[in-house]
């Protein structure tokens, strides 16, 4: 039985930041974010900068920063990248947090 904990990639977080961020899948920015990740297997904690990529990719997606989901979407990623252990988090929780850390920095 292992004992060190599952790592998620990159596309596993982008996916349930994502599915928090706008369950309905209603944002086609949201779907384009998820789009843009979905290939990316590596484990969440190689990515160099990972936050960067993240903010990055908001902002060609949406470079007026008009999509709250978006938004949320790319905070509880970022927030994930580093709490990998709340992945599976209740969706309002998860948006809370990751909201109060984006203030934080």
């Amino acid at each position: 039985m292992p004992t060190d904990p599952h790592t998620p990639t990159l596309a596993e977080t982008v996916h349930a930041a994502c599915e928090a961020a706008d369950p309905s899948g209603s944002d086609d920015r949201v779907t384009d974010f998820l789009t843009r990740f979905e290939d990316r297997d590596e484990p969440v904690s190689a990515v160099d900068d990972v936050e960067e990529e993240l903010a990055e990719a908001r902002g060609i997606i949406d470079p007026d920063f008009a999509s709250e989901p978006l938004r949320n979407a790319v905070a509880v990623a970022t927030y994930l990248a580093f709490r990998r252990d709340e992945i599976a988090a209740d969706p309002a929780d998860l948006i809370r947090r990751a909201s109060a850390a984006e203030d934080m920095s």
